[in-house]
């Protein structure tokens, strides 16, 4: 993934144009210019012969032509990506001289290889310091991130190696290094405010585990740390989990954001414990997506230090009217029912809620919220328990259209109350099939599908047995489809079609479906 010098972000991501399965993979391609309305591309990347595969890998804008491949050329685009045989993964390289819409094979393919089934998904990052390209990529059943420099993009030199660190699994894949700002305080209401980002000497390298996770499947962990051009050295040996629901994995980060802003990440909304049998219709031909889009930057909160905060990236101009559709600032030990169906025909809606003058001792009470369907009765809900430890919780469990032993349905975390703002405050934000929930301006977050029978059309925000004198608001949003003007009568959307029954649709938020 990368964003140009005009404004035009791509993504790649992994694409079977022949079924609904992984398998046959390609690199799908869109792009868009707001991250929530996205054209569909031709295929970007396919295989060369029976029996290979395209696995995942990242792409970069080679500006001064350090490849070679673009003489007379400042927007020149070169793809990493995996090859994978029976016999071997190897990193290979291709380019493209149209921006990233076709590319060509790197005749000397390949760039990297050990004679290895499990080395994959190399992510390619620019560093000034040392003008020099570095490579990160999964020595998978090693536990081992192997450092790569270079300073063309096809000769590639081992420089050092990160292993076993955090939580193992069973497999690392799909790592990322990029350095990331700092938020000078987490606790104010707009902490994104460009005031309130510093530049950082800080990065922070994402690794992917699957399977392994502690609830199942596949989970993201991050470290921060400092980085010197050739050697990764973190700040402690944290385990920091990126998401704590179970649908958020393989986050990739779009290369082309400068490092003092916050950085923009998208991760695949599955687990591969039940991605490939979770339901899907005759003529939708996919069956995943992709998360929200998200801001990303490191924070210092009271027990700790460098957490990644994640929020999403700015929802206004989705939203389907300037003003909120419900609204109270009166919701203290009170609720707020909202039909809107009509309102919001999407089905996607998000709401902001935000409780304040929370005592600092004896605190008692809860909020939650809760999805509903008029004309099943299944519900998704939420909520957060402001005494005692403080957790947070999910539940899908009320939701009837998929049944599978590792399809999990209840997910919690803890949140601590700022003590000196005394606020509490949660974003959510639900599509058909995606619910994703920020607490405390993004210090957690979490994504989760869910699969009903009937389309959830009524949110029930409540409070409970607050202390006197604490506050609570509430505001809900409808948020238009994303895809509505490129549907067709059937409301389908055709994408990188190969067969003529085979499309590819999106979901009302905009989500890339897979």
């Amino acid at each position: 993934m990368f964003v140009d010098a005009e404004g035009m972000y791509h993504l790649y991501y992994q694409y079977n144009p022949t079924d609904t399965v992984a398998g046959n993979q390609h690199w799908g391609h869109a792009t868009s210019r707001n991250l929530y309305t996205w054209d569909n591309q031709p295929i970007a990347i396919y295989p060369g012969a029976e029996g290979e595969a395209i696995f995942s890998g990242s792409s970069v804008i080679d500006v001064n032509n350090t490849s070679g491949f673009f003489p007379n050329q400042t927007n020149g685009v070169v793809a990493f990506y995996t090859l994978n045989t029976a016999e071997e993964q190897t990193q290979d390289v291709a380019y493209s001289t149209d921006g990233g819409y076709t590319f060509t094979k790197y005749v000397n393919n390949p760039v990297i290889s050990i004679n290895s089934t499990q080395f994959r998904d190399p992510k390619v990052i620019w560093y000034p310091l040392t003008q020099q390209w570095v490579m990160v990529v999964a020595y998978a059943q090693e536990f081992t991130i192997g450092f790569f420099t270079s300073p063309n993009l096809t000769t590639w030199t081992h420089a050092s190696n990160f292993s076993r660190h955090g939580l193992l699994g069973l497999q690392y894949e799909c790592p990322n290094l990029l350095q990331m700002p700092m938020l000078s305080n987490v606790s104010i209401e707009n902490p994104l405010d460009e005031s309130n980002v510093a530049s950082s000497d800080m990065f922070i390298l994402y690794i992917s585990i699957n399977p392994g996770a502690p609830l199942g499947g596949s989970i993201g962990e991050y470290f921060p740390g400092t980085f010197n051009g050739t050697h990764f050295s973190p700040v402690d040996q944290a385990a920091r989990i990126a998401d704590f629901g179970k649908d958020n994995y393989a986050a990739q980060f779009f290369y082309g954001i400068p490092a003092t802003l916050p950085q923009i990440s998208i991760a695949w909304a599955s687990n591969w414990q039940y991605t490939q049998v979770v339901p899907t219709g005759q003529l939708e031909g996919f069956r995943s997506a992709m998360s929200l889009p998200r801001y990303n930057a490191l924070a210092n909160t009271t027990r700790g230090d460098y957490t990644l905060v994640s929020l999403p990236y700015d929802l206004s101009p989705l939203y389907s009217s300037t003003s909120s559709l419900a609204n109270s600032s009166a919701l203290a030990n009170s609720s707020l029912m909202y039909d809107y169906s009509s309102t919001a025909p999407s089905g996607a809606v998000t709401f902001n809620m935000t409780i304040t003058s929370i005592p600092l001792a004896n605190v008692t009470g809860t909020a939650n919220f809760t999805f509903i369907s008029s004309v099943t009765g299944e519900s998704i809900r939420g909520g957060f328990f402001l005494g005692g430890d403080t957790p947070f919780w999910i539940d899908r469990g009320y939701i009837r259209g998929f049944e599978n032993p590792f399809f999990t349905d209840k997910f919690s975390t803890n949140s601590l109350i700022d003590t000196d703002t005394q606020t509490f405050r949660l974003q959510v934000v639900i599509d058909r099939s995606i619910l994703e929930v920020f607490l405390e301006n993004g210090l957690r977050s979490a994504t989760t599908t869910f699969f009903a029978e009937g389309m959830l059309d009524t949110l029930v925000i409540s409070t409970r047995e607050l202390n006197p004198g604490v506050q609570v608001s509430a505001e809900v949003f409808g948020l238009n489809s994303a895809w509505t003007p490129l549907a067709d009568s059937n409301g389908t959307v055709a994408g990188n079609v190969t067969m003529a029954s085979q499309r590819v649709r999106r979901n009302m938020l905009g989500h890339v479906n897979l």
